[in-house]
């Protein structure tokens, strides 16, 4: 029996998106306007990266192919210049949102037709009985931020008032979220867990997609950093998963990263969780090495689109995908005849981009293993394509959403 693994490189879009305009991106494209960055130099850090975009074995792949046939157009080129090694070729989005769990739903055969609750960019933001409510069952003194902001950013800013006051610092972005940041000492970390159940109820009503908390450490705004301990209290998916079928067909789904937090702990077996995206990779290969017949890995790759695309960081964004890169021989390696790996995203997150949220963009499909042919699967017209293939090629029943590309 085959096994299957499913990487996101989160946030890591190829453009093209035909209904962009209506999310404000029209012309966004993650890896080309990187590419591009990187080929005229202005992608050069010191003592980080240089040169134009180095993605040899992404684009072995066919991660270059994949960009250009979704935006009808070449993109700088990324390394390699032989035939692909793999099937390749791009999905389309059809849930209404740009969000990570809309996508990853969709990966995992689920759309979202439903249009998520989201919070005004005004200040406050919140609804006055929210944060009544929120600050009567968790008995605080108040709350601090109330607003849209950067998470990296909202900690300096608000930090030492939060330290000095006991106020957790609220925040939230474009996408459907309250996330909820506060010290891991002066506040204590389960009791922020606690406030973030209780605001995952208070939200329901509101139709939120996410609850996040965002636990950091440090002396004071110098040092304060966001820590690995996140928690995501999610809304479950609306129907059963590729990961409730794999589950309920009496075989293992292992969660890397934030995937259990973001399927609401449904449909996953075991979680595992490390503070980036180098140990991440390291625990996917782990989990690989002992995975059974007919197991599945789902790994979310997270520093794409939290340290890099959301800061708008060129230079940082490409030096992260080119370290994933040069770790992508070491997972084609831990593959057995069999087994099917496949490389995605859930959307975009142009880093040359005006704001600092997602982007509507198409996502690249990368499927491979010993024994695929390599050919171009074309344009996916839902992300729930790669569910799809991967249930067919883990032997489970087709769903009722997209069609296997295998």
């Amino acid at each position: 029996m085959a096994r299957a693994i499913i990487m996101v490189l989160d946030s890591v879009g190829i453009g093209g998106a035909e209904d962009a305009d209506l999310f404000g991106d029209a012309g966004a494209n993650t890896v080309g306007h990187i590419a591009e960055a990187c080929a005229a130099g202005k992608a050069d850090r010191a003592g980080l990266r240089s040169g134009p975009l180095h993605l040899p074995n992404l684009d072995r792949l066919g991660l270059g192919r994949a960009c250009e046939a979704s935006i009808g157009a070449p993109i700088p080129p990324l390394g390699h210049d032989g035939p692909a090694a793999g099937l390749w070729g791009y999905g389309v989005e059809v849930s209404k949102g740009k969000d990570t769990p809309s996508g990853h739903w969709e990966i995992a055969g689920v759309p979202v037709p439903f249009a998520w609750g989201y919070f005004p960019d005004t200040v406050p933001a919140f609804p006055a009985d929210l944060t009544e409510a929120m600050i009567r069952e968790a008995e605080l003194t108040g709350i601090l931020g109330n607003k849209h902001a950067s998470g990296t950013e909202i900690i300096v800013e608000l930090g030492d008032e939060h330290v000095r006051t006991g106020k957790p610092i609220c925040y939230t972005s474009a996408d459907s979220v309250l996330q909820i940041a506060a010290h891991e000492e002066a506040f204590g970390l389960d009791r922020l867990y606690n406030l973030c159940e209780i605001a995952r109820r208070l939200v329901d009503p509101l139709n939120i997609g996410r609850v996040i908390a965002r636990p950091f450490v440090g002396t004071d705004a110098s040092d304060f950093k966001r820590t690995a301990n996140r928690r995501d209290y999610s809304v479950p998916p609306p129907e059963p998963t590729l990961c409730d079928r794999v589950v309920e067909a009496g075989r293992q789904v292992i969660g890397v990263g934030k995937i259990g937090d973001i399927f609401a702990h449904r449909g996953i077996s075991q979680v595992i969780k490390q503070p980036n995206d180098d140990r991440l990779f390291t625990a996917t290969l782990t989990a690989l090495d002992s995975l059974a017949d007919g197991d599945l890995i789902f790994t979310n790759l997270v520093d794409f689109d939290s340290l890099y695309g959301h800061r708008r960081d060129v230079p940082g964004y490409a030096a992260a995908l080119e370290a994933i890169d040069k770790r992508i021989p070491q997972l084609e390696a831990a593959l057995r005849p069999g087994d099917l790996a496949v490389i995605t995203a859930d959307h975009g997150n142009d880093p040359t981009w005006t704001g600092t949220d997602h982007t509507r963009e198409h996502v690249p499909i990368l499927a491979f293993g010993p024994g695929f042919a390599p050919r171009s699967i074309g344009r996916r017209k839902t992300f729930a394509d790669i569910g799809e293939s991967v249930a067919a090629h883990l032997g489970l029943a087709p769903g009722p959403h997209g069609t296997s590309f295998l």
